[in-house]
């Protein structure tokens, strides 16, 4: 069994991710979303309701892609978490060159901590190189409409976490 961990904040989960979960299943039988515990960024959910957002769309996904699709939280090195979840693969979204140049350290750093654990870079698809959760959710603190960028049941968790029921 192919194995590969998917790791991010997804505060919220989008469009952008889910378009990379759906890619990354046709290449794996078991992908592991790793929801990370990022105390940095400062997240607007908590990790019980990103990981619960990550499980209800990640539900939908299975059955289309018979892929096995599970969320996991996590606060330790990204090796070691996919060490915990029997991942042979990372796999990371691109979006620019910027990211690029963040990931392309990453990799180096995890290469040297394990080289058995290959990472897969997926570009994103063109219509979703631009959407980021930080900016999802500077758009809605904003009165914005974030209705191309989530589905609707994010948004509607993300504006119910804004008072705008």
């Amino acid at each position: 069994m192919r194995t590969a961990l998917y790791p991010g904040t997804f505060d919220p989960i989008t469009i952008g991710h889910i378009d990379i979960i759906k890619r990354a299943c046709a290449l794996v039988d078991r992908l592991v979303i790793g929801v990370a515990i990022n105390r940095d960024k400062g997240p607007m959910f908590t990790l019980e309701e990103r990981v619960a957002m990550v499980e209800e769309e990640c539900a939908k996904l299975a059955d289309q892609t018979g892929t096995e699709i599970v969320a996991h939280p996590f606060e330790n090195l990204l090796i070691n978490a996919a060490h915990d979840v029997d991942a042979s693969i990372i796999v990371r979204g691109l979006r620019a060159v910027t990211d690029f140049e963040y990931e392309y350290q990453m990799v180096g750093m995890n290469r040297a901590l394990d080289d058995t654990v290959e990472t897969v870079f997926l570009m994103a698809d063109l219509k979703h190189q631009a959407i980021a959760s930080k900016l999802v959710k500077e758009i809605a603190r904003l009165d914005g409409d974030v209705t191309k960028f989530v589905t609707p049941e994010v948004k509607a968790k993300l504006y119910k976490k804004l008072g705008r029921d």
